[in-house]
């Protein structure tokens, strides 16, 4: 009979995740990961194996916490305008919090290690296809209930606003500017 762990998993995944989160995964030493948990080497390796199945852990545990909460912003009761300006809004506080964020983990990932690694390449797009599903699917009850305009498709309005979020996670990190970040989504809202 083995030993029972003396770990909280789910807390020891989340650490790994944000030091992942914070540093990018070249930068990142299993050492570091080991300091973030408490772990030491050997437990960490034994418990998730080797820095790469750490990384595929933590984008895992990343579409558990943070695409969840983008999707239930979403999928919440009320105006559809109002949220999607939740889910930019929320973006915009968590990108220009004091620290700053270090962005969008999956669009991290999606840059430093999707195109060399399938695996991390389908956790990237299974974020970014859930996020879409959800976004669709609020601006297809909006454009039913009259809310959202008829001009153009579902699809293609999800596009606009999925390049529009995506853009304003990466203007935050380079333009730090609360206002300028908002009257983009204000801008985005009044033409949907």
């Amino acid at each position: 009979m083995g030993r029972p762990r003396k770990f909280d998993e789910t807390r020891a995944l989340t650490a790994v995740m944000h030091t992942f989160w914070q540093r990018g995964y070249e930068a990142t030493s299993t050492r570091d990961l080991a300091e973030s948990t408490g772990m030491g080497l050997s437990s960490l390796s034994n418990a998730f194996g080797d820095k790469r199945q750490l990384y595929l852990r933590a984008l895992r545990r990343y579409y558990e916490t943070n695409t969840a909460v983008q999707t239930e912003l979403l999928r919440r009761p009320g105006p559809v305008k109002d949220r999607v300006r939740a889910l930019m809004t929320q973006a915009i506080d968590i990108d220009l919090a004091n620290p700053p964020s270090s962005g969008c983990l999956i669009m991290n990932a999606s840059m430093e290690r999707a195109n060399t690694d399938p695996e991390v390449a389908q956790e990237v797009r299974r974020h970014f296809t859930t996020v879409e599903q959800a976004v669709r699917s609020a601006l297809a009850e909006g454009q039913d209930s009259g809310e959202i305009t008829r001009d153009q498709d579902a699809g293609t309005l999800t596009h606009h606003v999925l390049s529009t979020y995506y853009g304003l996670r990466v203007l935050a990190r380079v333009q730090p500017d609360r206002t300028a970040l908002t009257n983009v989504v204000e801008t985005l809202l009044a033409k949907l």
